[in-house]
């Protein structure tokens, strides 16, 4: 009988041998759709999200689990975690459960909810207004935000979004425009995941080019109409602006139309995730 061959033979690897039989058939094996691992070295902090709370973990497994990289729980949450932890060890990527204190380091803040999945980010396309026009007979409405600056209004403004069936949002390239950042998911509450997020590099171009198809209508805290006397022949761009100064004049400028929300109380404004509701619920198809 012929001697077996050594564990290093190119000819017949064996199963027991790192790189023979048994590796032969992993990767023969259909590859896992989700979850592969940069490997550690080439991740840079700065390209991950560190999202918390149940609602925002939850969105993120079932729209995007490819992107999850670690995932962090307090023990109350072992159950809640199971599934989700069972996804991970397949894509051997790693999980923990840990004290509140370590998870309090690992998100920076107190306001995690418990659990913590360190992800990265999705990618932000630039806008397309062909896109959009070709999209126009099934948008219920396209919500474009131009120089929305803290990041808690934009996770509140795509959490209402989503609630109302949006499933786009526009932001434009103003330097104070927040982009979605981890306190953005966690005030979403999973808002994000089910939008599709697109900067428009040129705002008052973009709304010119898909005016054919869109009513374009800028919010203003004054001078502006009704919301609900805008003609509905076609889905609206709503388009709402920084906190404190507004649309720029530009913008307003390549606008169809004005709306405004007429107060009567005591207050002459709203919080713009607040303003965003109202004319959402207002103007959608």
């Amino acid at each position: 009988m012929a001697p077996r061959p050594p564990p290093s033979s190119p000819d017949r690897p064996t199963p027991d041998t790192p790189g023979g039989g048994r590796r032969e058939w992993r990767e023969s094996r259909p590859a896992p759709l989700v979850l592969r691992a940069q490997p550690r070295e080439e991740q840079d902090p700065r390209d991950v999200l560190r999202i918390g709370g149940i609602p925002a973990v939850a969105a993120l497994f079932a729209r995007s689990p490819q992107r999850v990289e670690r995932l962090f729980y307090e023990e109350r949450l072992r159950e809640t975690a199971g599934p989700w932890c069972k996804l991970l060890a397949a894509a051997r990527k790693p999980y923990r459960m840990v004290p509140r204190e370590e998870l309090d380091r690992v998100a920076g803040s107190k306001l995690h909810g418990g659990i913590l999945a360190i992800a990265r980010p999705k990618a932000v396309p630039a806008f397309d207004p062909a896109a959009a026009i070709a999209n126009a007979a099934k948008c219920r409405l396209l919500l474009v935000l131009d120089g929305i600056g803290n990041a808690n209004n934009l996770g509140a403004i795509a959490r209402s979004a989503a609630f109302l069936g949006l499933d786009r949002l526009v932001i434009s390239a103003d330097p104070r425009q927040a982009a979605p950042t981890d306190a953005a998911y966690r005030v979403s509450e999973g808002g994000l995941e089910h939008l599709l997020v697109a900067r428009a590099a040129d705002l008052p171009a973009a709304l010119a080019a898909i005016a054919p198809a869109y009513l374009t209508v800028a919010a203003v805290a004054a001078g502006g109409v009704d919301p609900a006397t805008l003609p509905r022949d076609r889905p609206v761009a709503l388009v709402l602006g920084n906190e404190e100064t507004g649309l720029s004049a530009a913008t307003v400028a390549a606008c169809e139309a004005r709306a405004t929300i007429a107060g009567g109380g005591a207050l002459d404004s709203l919080n713009v995730s607040v303003a965003a509701g109202i004319l959402m619920h207002s103007l959608r198809r």
